[in-house]
């Protein structure tokens, strides 16, 4: 690669509770073209079906990362014994970076927020059979779960961006502020905004920002 050249970044995605690649792509379709000419979203699915809100429905209800409750079940602020489904996750982002990789990032929405915290967390102990750059968090928050709990016990050091909303109803900010403290050197973009990736003029600046600095970053490391 030449001086000259501007590399483009490969981004994994990873969706919130009761989405799908899918449906996360679609919800994100202008966050992407704010990035399209330096950024390549890949969009997965978590392979954990949750059930539909009630029982007479015919669809599922999209797909989750884990589930807190052994019933299926997922609230962010449940403090239980149960991360149900999550070897399976992991399972099937590792088989992403088999099959689709490398990747240069991984970014998360929500739930898929909190699953890219625990796989850094892996990583920063060197437990991971693949790695990337940096992440990029939208609305995180950090588990509650007590077997997940180990996975905070260092400081992540990849750079990182951590965007949420002042007005989030779904992932308070208290639980977005609380997560910063799992990270050294944490980038921050808080909005005005709720539960979304916010794309305005202002946040668009910082994602550019962002965005140049992990090209430099992995253009000198490879992954």
């Amino acid at each position: 690669m030449t001086g000259t050249q501007k590399k483009t970044l490969r981004v994994l995605c990873l969706h919130g509770y009761r989405q799908t690649g899918d449906s996360f792509r679609e919800k994100t379709g202008a966050f992407r073209k704010l990035l399209k000419k330096s950024v390549e979203f890949v969009f997965m699915t978590s392979p954990l079906v949750v059930p539909p809100f009630e029982e007479n429905e015919k669809e599922d209800g999209g797909s989750g990362w884990w589930f807190s409750q052994p019933n299926d079940y997922f609230r962010a602020q449940d403090e239980s014994d149960c991360i149900k489904g999550f070897e399976e996750s992991l399972a099937a982002v590792d088989k992403q970076f088999q099959e689709n990789g490398p990747f240069d990032g991984i970014l998360g929405f929500s739930q898929g927020a909190a699953m890219l915290g625990l796989i850094c967390g892996l990583q920063q102990q060197g437990k991971l059979s693949y790695s990337f750059k940096f992440a990029i968090f939208i609305s995180a928050f950090k588990s509650r779960s007590v077997p997940h709990q180990y996975l905070y016990g260092e400081k992540i050091t990849i750079p990182t961006l951590h965007v949420f909303g002042e007005t989030d109803q779904v992932i308070q900010k208290p639980m977005s502020e609380e997560f910063l403290e799992c990270f050294h050197d944490p980038q921050v973009l808080m909005h005005p905004g709720g539960h979304f990736i916010p794309t305005t003029a202002a946040q668009k600046a910082a994602y550019l920002k962002f965005v140049e600095n992990m090209c430099e970053i992995c253009k000198e490391e490879p992954c």
